[in-house]
């Protein structure tokens, strides 16, 4: 290339809330020039990902990423995001890598590139033509990040900006444990105060017997009794056994009224009635029914199937007052939610109540359905909060079919919570950074 001619590289806008897309545009290149767009990231476990798809420069000298084809990389076709959502380990990593945001309080850094020629390895040790820093937030300016110790509860308060009040929203995600921020911190961002709970965790003497019903519900009236929040306007959000703890607290608390709930990639199958670890002890039982493949990674679909016709082993969603939506990926390999979202609608109608019911399910799609644009982990490491033990879990989901699976349940998310939880939803506020 002349040394006269130096390419422009632009991504707009450099930061930005994870959610929302940004455009990356290659200018001041010679027509017909075969270049590579290559996105790095630096966990904060000290892992490197990277994506990158391949172009040809247009008649004018430009490569646009939302309009123009990539013909091979991590993703093809014209995928604006793909720099992001087709992320993967680079070559030599670990295995068994997920990407989370640990610290939300800073940003996801990634670093996008071009390059001359249609590159497939080895891009750290090559000169790029031009390079640009992007910044990515789970939580907006403004948003407040508060610590919870009040009765035993350990958890995240995030508060929007503004005057309020605002709805609220209880955030649990799964069995791995530990206090997971960055999705609360998004949905503040959309103007829900929301806390994330941590209900698995070690104690002096060991684990933690939090898992009671009641210790949700102490959680739930912390949201509710904030002189922000709009009491009568609380949600629960739950992601695997956080689905089951939703589904629990929907169908037998006394003591608090959801306005609705959301429940991906769940079951109703492991009530969590008694204390989270009991359903831990009962479903180990059926523990001769996991597999194993041939990369020795575990496969915990089949533990709750078949779905018991047995009402008593089951969450009595009958009782469920308030608007459901389910959000199901049909290659989960970790969990039954389809069979289970199935056998959720049966019983819901023949209670008469399942005109309160939304399933969503997607094709190729996994168990970790996230926030949009968050690369696939098809399998990973993960550590029981429970027994503390490490394994290679299988969660299923083809790349592409996934990241469209999370960018469209996202968007239906958000949709069904501005319905159920915002007195006007058209006065929920459009988060920007």
């Amino acid at each position: 290339m002349s040394g006269t001619v130096t390419p422009i590289l632009s991504v707009f806008p450099t930061r930005d809330l994870v959610d929302n897309k940004f455009k990356v545009m290659v200018e001041n290149l010679p027509p017909g020039l075969p270049v590579t767009l290559h996105s790095l990231h630096q966990s904060e476990d000290k892992d490197y990902w990277e994506a990158y798809g391949q172009y040809v420069s247009d008649d004018r000298g430009t490569v646009t990423v939302s309009e123009d084809t990539s013909i091979g990389g991590t993703y093809t076709g014209k995928e604006p995001m793909g720099l992001l959502w087709s992320m993967r380990p680079v070559p030599g990593s670990r295995t068994g890598l997920r990407m989370r945001k640990m610290d939300i309080r800073i940003p996801m850094v990634v670093l996008i590139s071009v390059y001359r020629g249609h590159v497939v390895e080895g891009f750290r040790e090559q000169l790029p033509m031009a390079s640009v820093l992007t910044e990515r937030w789970y939580m907006a300016p403004g948003v407040q990040r508060i610590d919870i110790r009040e009765g035993g509860v350990r958890g995240t308060l995030f508060i929007p900006p503004g005057p309020g009040p605002f709805p609220g929203l209880l955030d649990l995600w799964g069995g791995g444990g530990g206090l997971v921020e960055y999705r609360a911190a998004l949905l503040a961002s959309h103007g829900y105060v929301s806390m994330a709970l941590e209900y698995l965790f070690t104690s002096a003497d060991g684990i933690a017997e939090v898992g009671q019903l009641r210790y949700f519900e102490k959680a739930f009236t912390i949201i509710q009794e904030h002189p922000l929040v709009i009491s009568d306007r609380v949600g629960i959000c739950g992601l695997s056994l956080g689905t089951a703890v939703t589904l629990t607290m929907a169908a037998y608390s006394n003591l608090i009224s959801p306005r609705c709930c959301v429940c991906i990639s769940g079951s109703h199958v492991v009530p969590a009635g008694k204390s989270i670890f009991h359903s831990f002890h009962k479903l180990m039982k059926n523990v001769h029914k996991v597999r194993v493949d041939e990369q020795n990674r575990m496969i915990w679909r089949d533990l709750i199937l078949p779905i018991p016709s047995d009402s008593s082993g089951k969450v009595d969603v009958g009782r469920i007052k308030c608007p459901l939506l389910l959000v199901c990926g049909d290659d989960d390999q970790n969990w039954a939610t389809v069979e289970s979202a199935e056998d959720i609608a049966k019983m819901m109608r023949a209670a008469g109540n399942e005109h309160l019911l939304t399933t969503v399910t997607y094709h190729d799609a996994g168990h970790l359905i996230e926030p949009p644009y968050t690369p696939l982990s098809k399998a990973s490491t993960l550590r029981l909060a429970h027994t503390r033990q490490k394994m290679l879990v299988l969660w299923g989901g083809e790349t592409k079919p996934h990241a469209d699976a999370q960018e469209d349940s996202w968007e239906k998310i958000l949709a069904f919570l501005r319905q159920h939880l915002y007195p006007c939803p058209s006065s929920a506020p459009q988060a920007k950074l």
